[in-house]
């Protein structure tokens, strides 16, 4: 009988996802009888706009048939209109619609580095970076932000003393997943002279757009002057109008031989799910209304979770601008530890609460040890008794960090 065969190095190198790595201790807490609030992963609760649910349903063809590579003409066009009226002029040959904004980013890096070259991110960032990265054979170089700063940018040089001879692009995220930080203009101008000046690629992923609080707008990277050739937007409409599982992204960018080589890509995979295009073309259906109000629901949310953790003793948390996410500092000797204590060890009243560990956020080795992201999803009544439970649960871990504050 012959040796057992090994896997790949991509396979042993590919990095789990602190965001679904505790799913099995939930099923267990809930299989003891426990409620667990999910804060773990950014499935919003909100109801998908009637609109484009009335138009899945309508769907009569005898048989889902594949379609273009590229996208259904009758979504690129809609995803065309919906980019006029947010302001980012785009013609249909810019953009190209994806398997979500997973498949966006991993075409992206895929076709802007070979094996071996690098993009810089800023860190903490969202952790599925770090798979599409190893998939494409790219690495990651991380330029660290801090809480204390409320995570926005650090100065230019900071962002060119990471660049090397194997760099070919920055990729940002804005607003900002997993610190809900919206990137100031002055912000974005800088990176965006960094890869005009540097010759890099400047991809942005845009999947929050709306979602910024307080009266901020997000400054998309297709508005950013001089680099009109390296200035690439990943997108997606899952958060946007709450349709996460029909997987539709799309990337935009207005130089052809990137789009050339993305087109190669999409033919490799076929096509985008022609069903979940269908019910997106109802996009322009969607009322104004229908965002403004997710916006303001977001907001109070936010208020909610925010208002209980700076009032926390020992936890550093700044109030986020955008998304629904938010990363909070913990008086814990190990978030992971302290996860898992939450789903196996702890419940009040028969409750308890799912976090992801902010670890993974990271790519620098012993960052966000003690940090966890908070996604908050769900309506204001479970969030408020959600955050209760994680200030007893805080009292109670027993690996509470030396000197961390009594309760109040």
């Amino acid at each position: 009988m012959g040796s057992r065969p090994a896997l790949s190095q991509r396979a042993r190198q590919m990095p789990s996802s602190p965001i679904r790595r505790l799913a099995p201790h939930a099923v267990e807490a809930r299989r003891a009888g426990k409620t667990v609030y999910p804060l773990n992963i950014g499935q919003p609760d909100i109801p998908t706009p009637k609109e484009v649910l009335d138009r899945l349903r309508s769907f009569s063809e005898r048989n889902v048939a594949y379609g273009p590579s590229q996208g259904l003409p009758e979504f690129l066009e809609a995803l065309r209109d919906y980019y006029r009226r947010a302001g980012i002029p785009a013609a249909v040959e810019d953009i190209f619609v994806t398997t979500g904004g997973s498949e966006a980013i991993f075409f992206v890096l895929s076709a802007v580095g070979d094996p071996g070259d690098e993009a810089i991110v800023f860190e903490p960032f969202y952790t599925n970076y770090n798979g599409f990265a190893a998939l494409a054979g790219v690495r990651l170089v991380p330029v660290t932000t801090r809480a204390e700063d409320g995570y926005h940018l650090p100065d230019r040089r900071a962002v060119e003393a990471k660049i090397g001879p194997r760099t070919r692009a920055i990729l940002v995220c804005s607003p900002n997943n997993p610190t809900g930080t919206v990137y100031t203009d002055a912000e974005m101008e800088m990176l965006a002279s960094i890869a005009r000046d540097r010759g890099l690629f400047l991809v942005c992923d845009e999947v929050y757009r709306e979602f910024a609080y307080d009266g901020r707008r997000q400054r998309s990277v297709l508005t950013l002057e001089g680099i009109e050739d390296r200035a690439v937007m990943v997108d997606s409409l899952s958060k946007r109008i709450s349709v996460c599982g029909i997987r539709i992204g799309n990337i935009v960018c207005r130089n052809r031989d990137l789009m050339a080589a993305v087109l190669k890509f999409g033919q490799a995979r076929l096509c985008p799910p022609t069903l979940g295009q269908y019910a997106a073309c109802a996009l322009g259906d969607v009322p104004p209304s229908y965002i403004e109000g997710v916006i303001r629901e977001y907001q109070r949310r936010r208020d909610v979770v925010f208002e209980a953790l700076s009032g926390a003793p020992g936890v550093l948390v700044r109030k986020p601008e955008g998304a629904f996410y938010l990363c909070a500092r913990l008086p814990i000797d190990d978030a992971e530890r302290f996860s898992i204590f939450l789903l196996r060890d702890f419940s009040a009243g028969g409750e308890t609460v799912m976090l992801a560990p902010a670890d993974g956020f990271y790519a620098t080795p012993g960052l966000g040890k003690d940090e966890v992201r908070i996604a908050y999803v769900l309506e204001e009544k479970k969030l408020a008794r959600a955050m209760e439970i994680l200030g007893a649960a805080l009292l109670a871990y027993p690996g509470r960090a030396v000197g961390a504050l009594p309760a109040r």
